[in-house]
């Protein structure tokens, strides 16, 4: 039952004033023929005011290219420290995402603090913005596209970066506070308000990360991460502890808390969420007053976030929510406290009597009290009993247990494994209970079984079948792995399958493919359809704009031409053009369950003329079956789904067929004629 509190107006006054912005304009925004641009053009700036930011700029260039070749491994690593300056400024100019007259002096200042810093670092004398008690901000370099990101630190006092020469014992709390929205949340704003705003919780002797979270997607695709790769950052610089490292967030921020506790549920002492949402249909049913009609496959694919499918993965992470009791936003606990209720989970739910869209200090004081007893307990490392919901391979892991192939994706696959040890009889036993599981692993680190203990054996499905595997290694750990063989028996396997499967990080849909390395390869030569030339060449030039614009990133763009073996081990694939057109799509195309030749594009007994038809997918690349190839597409939301983050789920399944006599619009490339998952060995569905 959710708390309630009276609390006098003045005792919260002073804690209202939340940075956060409604998810969109409400039904304004339910028009995708009319969509504002997000986000909107900044002012004009000054000539004069330009032209004094380039010049700062090539000079803190001038000292960057200088410090780029220092050898000095400390020198190395904070070089991304200052790289953001430069990239936030230099991009506000670029695109004109100044939005306010008083960010330009905001820009001259972060100038000045990145020349501070270089020179620091010119002199030997460390990195004193990574000190303790310091309100900070730090950088690093992005896998996905090679861009600096930038997160914000708040440094407890005590506590003071690693040395890297130096042993250290990890003992710091850190938690993860997640913004809310914010249309003008540029670089350079983000970086001003982390430079001065500690944020809505700084307990003591903890450290706080703010993750950018590429702008604001909801922490969602290159935005979740963004996240992961900020929080490795920050570990490898200080002694955080990683047993105490907690989620929270309020707003858009809330909805970011409740889908990393879900979907990373093993990896968090506690989960605070606050407001925001947490899964698609309702919220945009209540908040937007939208009235939705998905196709098949997007109703699936809303699987990939909507938390209340992962609630029961929350019995790993304690979590503690807080709404407003007026908020519409409170919409967001109330249904995972009723998706939690259907496994007798009771959620813990603060409600503010009379706020709205804020929240108060008394239960703030409430929250910070229970994190703070969660902190001291720290993450539980070895359950004795896991359990483990999931609708993709992309989420298969809890504690000990991962899930390496499904029956059927997007569909619930559920294990629930019970560890016993029993010490006299020298024996191991795992009791295992799936559905929609077609092969599964266990991985116990070294240390976690004594030598006496020889005798593993596990009891799979209703008819407990029992399993005889080899006992743990003489450093106490142990690994299994179990496949469902013909008929449903359950066996022992030593190695992967072979053949093309389904599997993590290789199991679409089409916009998992940026969510790692990748590369645009454009087309060098002539397509066969100039409607379909045209087409994926405006898609190309939309791609990278938009990678840009709402993921904050300078997509790497190169020729078919300069396709080497060694990009496609590093990076994806998407290749734009037609077989015609694209000399690395006519190699790979073949190996496609779809054919697609200069007269027709032929998925199983259908046909569709390739004078006015494209086909996007995706695929394992037949270079190197460890990554994708992705025909003609970037990220499958459009400008429509900008307006709220809750639209910000994947539009296309595994392979669409789009008809080009339709134009692009805010929603779709075109019309989809046609569109489908591949199955869990990557052909076409019957």
């Amino acid at each position: 039952m959710s708390e309630l509190r009276i609390v006098c107006s003045t005792l919260f006054l002073g804690y209202c004033c939340m940075l956060v912005t409604s998810f969109a304009d409400g039904p304004t925004d339910n028009h995708p023929d009319t969509v504002r641009r997000i986000p909107k053009l900044g002012i004009e700036v000054p000539q004069e005011r330009e032209a004094q930011l380039r010049t700062k700029l090539a000079v803190l260039n001038e000292k960057l290219n200088s410090l780029s070749s220092s050898k000095d491994e400390l020198v190395s690593r904070s070089i991304p420290d200052v790289m953001i300056f430069e990239r936030a400024v230099r991009c506000a100019l670029d695109y004109q995402e100044f939005f306010a007259e008083v960010e330009l002096s905001h820009a001259d200042k972060l100038l000045d603090e990145g020349l501070r810093r270089c020179e620091e670092l010119q002199m030997g004398r460390g990195a004193s913005w990574l000190s303790s008690g310091s309100l900070t901000v730090a950088g690093y370099i992005s896998r996905i596209d090679g861009t600096v990101q930038p997160y914000g630190l708040v440094i407890p006092r005590g506590v003071n970066a690693k040395d890297i020469s130096a042993a250290h014992q990890n003992n710091v709390r850190c938690d993860l506070w997640f913004h809310g929205r914010g249309e003008t949340l540029s670089e350079v704003n983000f970086l001003w308000d982390r430079l001065h705003k500690p944020g809505e919780y700084t307990p003591r002797d903890a450290m706080v990360v703010h993750p950018y979270g590429r702008y604001s997607n909801a922490f969602k695709f290159a935005g979740e991460v963004d996240v992961l790769e900020a929080i490795e950052n920050a570990k490898h610089r200080f002694p955080i502890d990683p047993n105490r490292i907690s989620v929270r967030g309020f707003s858009m921020g809330g909805a970011a808390c409740w889908q990393f506790a879900t979907h990373y549920s093993d990896r968090w002492f506690a989960a605070n969420p606050g407001a925001g949402f947490s899964e698609t249909r309702r919220f945009l049913e209540v908040f937007q007053q939208e009235s939705l009609s998905p196709t098949p496959w997007q109703k699936a694919l809303w699987n990939l976030y909507d938390c209340d499918r992962y609630a029961l993965n929350l019995t790993h992470c304690p979590t503690i929510a807080y709404s407003g009791e007026i908020d519409k936003q409170k919409q967001a606990a109330d249904v995972m406290a009723e998706a939690l209720d259907e496994h007798g989970i009771r959620l813990r739910h603060i409600v503010g009597v009379g706020m709205g869209h804020k929240m108060d200090a008394a239960s703030k004081q409430i929250i910070e009290d229970a994190m703070t007893s969660l902190a001291e307990r720290g993450r539980q490392t070895l359950p004795q009993r896991v359990h483990l919901e999931t609708y993709t391979l992309k989420y298969n892991r809890m504690h000990w247990l991962t899930i390496d192939a499904l029956d059927e994706h997007w569909k619930r696959a559920y294990v629930e494994a019970e560890l016993a040890i029993d010490v006299a009889a020298r024996s191991i036993k795992i009791t295992l209970a799936t559905d929609n599981v077609n092969a599964l692993s266990l991985d116990f680190p070294a240390g976690t079984f004594r030598d006496s203990i020889a005798l593993p054996s596990v009891w799979v499905g209703d008819k407990a079948k029992m399993i005889e595997l080899p006992g743990p290694k003489s450093d106490g750990s142990w690994k299994a792995s179990l496949e469902r063989i013909d008929g449903g028996t359950w066996a022992t396997t030593a190695t992967t399958a072979a053949g093309l499967r389904k599997r993590h990080k290789l199991q679409g849909p089409i916009d998992d493919a940026l969510m790692d390395s990748f590369v645009f390869v454009r087309p060098t030569g002539q397509s066969s359809s100039q409607a379909a030339g045209r087409w994926s060449e405006a898609e190309l030039t939309r791609a990278i704009e938009h990678w840009r614009r709402h993921f904050r990133g300078d997509a790497r763009v190169i020729d078919d031409v300069d396709v080497t073996q060694a990009i496609a081990d590093s990076a994806n694939l998407i290749l734009w053009g037609d077989p015609s057109s694209n000399q690395v799509m006519a190699k790979l195309v073949n190996e496609l369950p779809i054919t697609w030749d200069p007269n027709e594009i032929r998925v199983g007994d259908q046909s569709f003329s390739a004078a006015n038809h494209a086909l996007i997918a995706i695929y394992p690349n037949p270079m190197n079956p460890d990554r994708y190839v992705v025909l003609n597409s970037s990220f499958t939301f459009r400008d429509y789904a900008y307006l709220n983050n809750a639209r910000q789920v994947p539009m296309l399944p595994d392979w669409a067929i789009v008809n080009l006599d339709a134009p692009p619009g805010a929603v779709d490339p075109g019309e989809v004629v046609v569109a489908d998952f591949f199955d869990e060995f990557w052909q076409l569905k019957p």
